[in-house]
């Protein structure tokens, strides 16, 4: 499992969101927009190489 920084601005945001949709934690609900934004990504770009995605977010700051 790898490990994703996110601001503490942003974490506060995340719970507070993730509550009132019904999220039963923080993680389901991040994990749940990633997906959908991969969905979104890959389909809008064909079948997007996995690694390219991993790679930009790495470039980005979201995985280590």
């Amino acid at each position: 499992m790898a490990k994703i920084k996110i601001e503490d601005s942003v974490f506060d945001r995340v719970k507070r969101v993730a509550e009132i949709a019904g999220y039963a934690t923080p993680e389901e609900f991040v994990v749940h927009v990633i997906e959908r934004e991969l969905e979104r990504i890959e389909g809008s770009e064909g079948a997007a190489d996995e690694q390219q995605v991993i790679d930009r977010l790495k470039g980005l700051g979201y995985l280590e």
